[in-house]
């Protein structure tokens, strides 16, 4: 059986996501849809608009299998993000591919920039870039542009084409089988990004659109600076991505900011993005440091299932490199799995009305 593996967020699910699914199986023909997807926090270092199960269902509608990126690689850098996904899809050992969108839509311009970034002189660029202290992310395109010219530098300044390079090194330094293929990405909802994900969060957030218990991490605002006041800059320096004088600023922004927008604001510099500040805002506020993400993924989590998903599974059980843990109480006592019910308590005081701790046990994955 093809097994197409996917990477995403659902965050949430809309027009645009059900159409990639659509031409993956279109280019592909009859095949299973395994998704990792991101848990209740996402890359953009916010909460999920919906918990991981609810978006989990919905995923259901139009994928197979649901499988959870735990928050230590969920609320990361394109890099890390990218390194935890595609390891979960190789550990499963029954995904032959790897869909995902891009804004070019040609995965050999990907992996050729993918190839390029993994050698030994764009390194050499990139170090002489960043010592005229210019953001990574611009810096990243120079090298780049360096060695490959201007054109396929340019792919990396599209977040879709950047993950999928990120998607496609990962492959490479696992040496696994697993094939790319991209999905050129359409605009969602057709016409002036009125269905993309960012338009549907803040109509949900605004109340004009109906839904039940929504999360935001301004919703938790008060238990996140409070939290965030009492780290020391050291601690501050335990985050990932808090390098190049980073931490510093963000202890003097939190010190100051009376909201999280204000803390962003203070802490932004042309060097340091506004996304690279929200995450690690929300790797405070979560009390996790960079040491409490380990090399590698331990265990393949199930969010949910349909029939052919649950086929996937049977096959996943024999084969699988990792514990596959459907049931929420085997999870009891692994330690990454104990952060993860952490961030979920965290979650639950994000949501429009708060909620109890311990869902991440009571909870079992979506069957459909």
């Amino acid at each position: 059986m093809t097994v197409v593996g996917v990477v995403a967020e659902y965050n949430p699910f809309h027009v645009g996501h059900a159409i990639h699914l659509r031409e993956t199986r279109r280019a592909l023909g009859k095949c299973a849809v395994v998704v990792v997807m991101s848990g209740n926090f996402v890359q953009r270092g916010d909460c999920g608009i919906f918990d991981k199960w609810d978006r989990a269902r919905a995923a259901l509608e139009r994928a197979d299998l649901v499988l959870e990126l735990p928050t230590a690689w969920a609320a990361s850098s394109a890099e890390p993000f990218a390194r935890g996904a595609v390891e979960l899809l190789a550990a499963a050992g029954v995904v032959t591919h790897l869909s995902f969108g891009s804004e070019c839509g040609d995965v050999d311009k990907l992996r050729r920039v993918a190839d390029c970034l993994d050698g030994e002189g764009y390194r050499a660029g990139l170090r002489r870039f960043l010592d005229e202290g210019m953001p990574f992310a611009v810096c990243r395109q120079a090298a780049v542009g360096e060695l490959l010219g201007e054109e396929p530098a340019s792919l990396l300044s599209r977040p879709n084409n950047n993950l999928g390079v990120e998607y496609i090194r990962a492959l490479n330094a696992l040496g696994s089988g697993i094939q790319p293929v991209t999905v050129l990405r359409a605009e969602a909802g057709g016409g002036g990004g009125q269905s993309t994900a960012s338009y549907l969060r803040k109509r949900i957030l605004t109340g004009e659109l109906s839904a039940d218990n929504p999360a935001s991490l301004n919703y938790g605002e008060r238990a996140a600076l409070a939290v965030l006041r009492a780290m020391e800059e050291e601690d501050f320096a335990a985050l990932p991505d808090c390098g190049e004088g980073l931490s510093h600023r963000l202890y003097a922004a939190v010190r100051q900011g009376r909201t999280l927008e204000e803390v962003y604001a203070l802490a932004k510099t042309k060097r340091y993005t506004h996304a690279r500040i929200r995450r690690a805002v929300l790797w405070g506020a979560l009390g996790l440091k960079e040491r409490d993400r380990p090399d590698h993924p331990p265990y393949i989590r199930v969010l949910g299932a349909n029939a052919r998903g649950r086929e996937v599974l049977r096959e996943m059980k024999g084969r699988a490199a990792l514990p596959v843990i459907t049931k929420p109480a085997r999870g009891k006592g692994l330690p990454l799995l104990e952060l993860e019910a952490r961030c979920t308590d965290f979650y639950e005081l994000c949501r429009r009305e708060p909620g109890p701790c311990g869902t991440e046990w009571t909870r079992s994955p979506v069957m459909v």
